[in-house]
C-alpha cells in the first residue's frame, strides 16, 4: 500500500474534484473507487466524494498496490481497423465480452488485445487494460483502445465532455411513430431483477440521454433507427428502446420473448465512432459496416 498525504490550500472544492486534481494518472472512475473503498480520509475521517475540502484540511489517500494481470494473451482473431502508437480502434464481433468478470478471464477482447498489441494503458487496472469504454457482449461494433495512460486520460475526458461521439444502428420491434427525438430518463438497477437495468426515479439512477432518428420502416413491423449517445449508462440504448415501446430485435433481456429470427443476440451495432486523436489533435471518424447476420435480417424485410 502507498499513502499520499495532502494539505488543501485552495478554496473549498468537492472532495473527488480535489483528489482528481492532485493524483496524476487517475480517471474519475478510479477516484470514485477510492472513495467507495474508504481509501480517502479527510482530517482522519472517511470522506464521501461529495464532501467539501477546504484550505487547511488534511487529506490522506491510501492507494492499493499494483496487481499483476494474470489473464493470458490469446491468439483470437479480432478486426483492428486502425492502430498507431497511441490508440487502436477495434470492430468487436457479437458474442465477445470486452473484459474479464465473474471469474472469466479467457476469450475476452482484452485477451485478444494482449496478444495483438505491444502496449495497453494501465489506468483501469488489471482486469481492463486499455479499455476506455465498453459495449455489451452481444452488441457488435466499434470501440477505441488506449495504448498508454496519456491517451487513456485524453479519451476518457473526451467521453465525459461529449467530444467523443458514438453512433449506433438498431432494428426495433414495431413502427416508431416520430421521425426523430430524444429520450431523457434516469437509469439504475431494476428494483426486482438486479441483473437488469431500468428507468428509475432520479434519486435512484443516473441521467441518461439518447437521440434517435428513424432510417427505414418495414412492412413487417420493424424500424431501423440510428442512436446517438449523450451519456454512457449500462445498457442505455437497450433500456431506452424498451422505454419507447420498441425494444431492440433479438434482445434476450429487454426484448420480446417471441424470437422471429435465428439470432444470437440483439441487432444493435456500434456503427460510427468520432474522436480527437490524443496526440495530434486530429478529428477522426471511423465506421464499421453492419455484420452479415444483421444485413441478412434486413434483406428479408420490405421497406415501406
Amino acid at each position: 500500500m502507498k499513502t499520499e498525504i495532502l494539505t488543501a490550500t485552495e478554496p473549498c472544492r468537492r472532495a473527488d474534484v480535489f483528489v482528481s486534481s492532485r493524483l496524476e494518472g487517475h480517471t474519475r472512475s478510479s477516484v470514485k473507487k477510492l472513495f467507495d473503498d474508504g481509501s480517502v480520509l479527510v482530517n482522519g475521517r472517511r470522506a464521501k466524494s461529495s464532501a467539501a475540502i477546504c484550505a487547511g484540511d488534511k487529506v490522506e489517500i491510501t492507494l492499493p498496490d499494483a496487481v499483476t494481470y494474470d489473464a493470458k494473451p490469446e491468439d483470437i482473431p479480432i478486426d483492428i481497423i486502425y492502430e498507431d502508437e497511441d490508440i487502436a480502434v477495434v470492430n468487436k464481433p457479437q458474442g465477445m465480452t470486452v473484459h474479464a468478470g465473474n471469474g472469466n478471464t479467457e476469450g475476452t477482447l482484452v485477451n485478444a488485445l494482449l496478444y495483438r498489441l505491444d502496449n495497453l494503458s494501465g489506468i483501469n487496472g488489471v482486469l481492463r487494460p486499455g479499455i476506455v469504454h465498453r459495449i455489451d457482449k452481444d452488441t457488435s461494433g466499434l470501440l477505441v483502445v488506449a495504448k498508454n495512460d496519456k491517451s487513456h486520460l485524453s479519451l476518457s475526458a473526451q467521453i465525459e465532455k461529449k467530444a467523443c461521439r458514438r453512433t449506433y444502428l438498431a432494428l426495433l420491434d414495431g413502427l416508431v411513430k416520430d421521425e426523430s427525438g430524444t429520450v431523457t430518463t434516469y437509469i439504475g438497477r431494476h428494483p426486482q431483477d438486479r441483473v437488469k437495468m431500468a428507468v428509475v426515479p432520479p434519486e435512484k439512477g443516473k441521467l441518461a440521454i439518447t437521440d434517435y432518428k428513424v432510417i427505414k420502416r418495414y412492412k413487417q413491423g420493424y424500424t431501423l433507427c440510428r442512436f446517438d449517445l449523450h451519456t454512457g449508462r449500462t445498457h442505455q440504448i437497450r433500456v431506452h428502446a424498451r422505454y419507447m415501446g420498441h425494444p431492440v430485435v433479438g434482445d434476450p433481456v429487454y426484448g420480446t420473448k417471441k424470437q422471429k429470427f435465428a439470432l444470437n443476440g440483439q441487432l444493435l451495432h456500434a456503427w460510427q465512432l468520432q474522436l480527437i486523436h490524443p496526440k495530434t489533435g486530429e478529428e477522426m471518424l471511423f465506421e464499421a459496416p453492419l455484420p452479415e447476420y444483421f444485413k441478412d435480417v434486413l434483406s428479408k424485410l420490405s421497406e415501406i
